[in-house]
Formats: structure tokens, sequence, C-alpha cells
């Protein structure tokens, strides 16, 4: 078990609650949209940050990874463009969603709504060395739909 430290920011509406997952199987935790001062109107094509209200201390070694949520993309067409978007560990901001709307009819955003989803990954960092010959495979550089269909 992973423990991710909370803190709201300074002012923030803590009546909307902590993440949470919906269920004892979910992967994701939802994440809610802190809008105090009202609702925002997500035009279609638009994108927009949604702040949460939280700051995070994520343990060296794991990120945070900010998904969609799907019934707000089958039934709306919300996404996050730059999904999943990470949140590193060495990051002590507000947790801001971004948010698009690449449905067909504007979208109101509203104060506590479960906007996306947190979920939890570990990270592996990596070295990079500069060789003069890669090691071969039966794929080669075959790309962008050499495996087959689509």
């Amino acid at each position: 078990m992973v423990t991710i430290n909370l803190q709201w920011v300074e002012g923030a509406d803590q009546s909307i609650g902590l993440p949470v997952y919906a269920t004892s199987g979910s992967a994701g935790a939802d994440l809610r949209a802190h809008l105090p001062r009202g609702t925002i109107t997500l035009q279609v094509g638009a994108r927009l940050l949604v702040p949460t209200g939280l700051r995070m201390a994520i343990p060296d070694g794991f990120e945070v990874q900010i998904r969609p949520r799907s019934g707000l993309a089958l039934k709306h067409g919300i996404t996050l463009p730059n999904s999943p978007g990470t949140i590193d560990s060495d990051y002590r901001g507000e947790v801001g969603v971004i948010v698009q709307n690449g449905g067909d009819a504007a979208f109101e955003i509203t104060h506590g709504m479960r906007i996306a989803q947190m979920v939890v990954a570990p990270v592996v960092q990596a070295t990079f060395d500069v060789v003069p010959e890669l090691d071969s495979t039966a794929r080669g550089a075959g790309g962008y739909g050499s495996t087959g269909a689509g």
C-alpha cells in the first residue's frame, strides 16, 4: 500500500471531499472539480485547466496518472488531451486537470463534479547509452500499422 499525502490549497472548499475509489476493485480514485465560484461552461472544442483544490506529496519511485472518466467521455465527449497526465513525485503545486470538450454540445463543469481519475503507478528511470548498433528483431523498423490492419 502506498500513501499519498494530500493538502488542501489555502481557502479550498474541503466539503467536496478527497479522492475516492468508487469500488473495491477501482484502479483510479475520482478527483473533483474545485470551483467554489460556480459553474464553468466548456464549449465544443475548448479546453481548460480545472483546479482540484489539492496538493500532493507522492513518494519517490511513484507518479500519479490523471485519466479521463469513461462515463464523461462516452456520454459527453469530455476527455483529457494529455492523457494520461503525469504528476511527478517532486511536484508540490495544486493539481489541475486539463479537460477538453470533444462532444457536440457545450458541457457544464460544476463545483464538486467528478472530473477525472487518478491512478498511482510505479516509475522506473532508465539510463541512456548511445551504441554503434542495436540488436535486431523480427519486426525491425516496421511501424505505423506494419503489424496488420489499423
